[in-house]
């Protein structure tokens, strides 16, 4: 099955870092897209980059910054192939970003 693993982290944590712990994370995370079960892996700009689009009342309106305002913010994500919620969660509880202040958040993928 495939399952969607989305980063959430602390504003500012991979900031506040040392140029040595962010090398460490930096090769963690290398580490986890190189696991062939990882189908695919990005890391995300920064929540100052996003635009929001919204069609109201047939208006479509565009606004810059993320949707929700939360102490936390989507980083990264990842679709992982595995064999049930066991291994995923496994797979989860590796991503720097789940021991850093920050979760990972695990839903499996529907395929049309």
């Amino acid at each position: 099955m495939l399952y969607a693993l989305m980063f959430h982290s602390d504003p500012g944590v991979l900031e506040r870092a040392s140029a040595a712990e962010l090398e460490a994370v930096t090769a963690e995370y290398q580490e986890l897209v190189r696991d062939p079960r990882c189908v695919q892996a990005a890391r995300l700009h920064p929540p100052e980059t996003a635009t929001c689009v919204r069609v109201v009342d047939g208006r479509t309106l565009i606004s810059d910054g993320p949707f929700a305002d939360t102490k936390e913010v989507l980083g990264g994500l990842c679709v992982f192939q595995a064999a049930d919620l066991d291994e995923a969660l496994e797979f989860a509880s590796r991503v720097p970003a789940a021991r850093m202040g920050g979760a990972v958040e695990i839903r499996p993928v529907v395929l049309s």
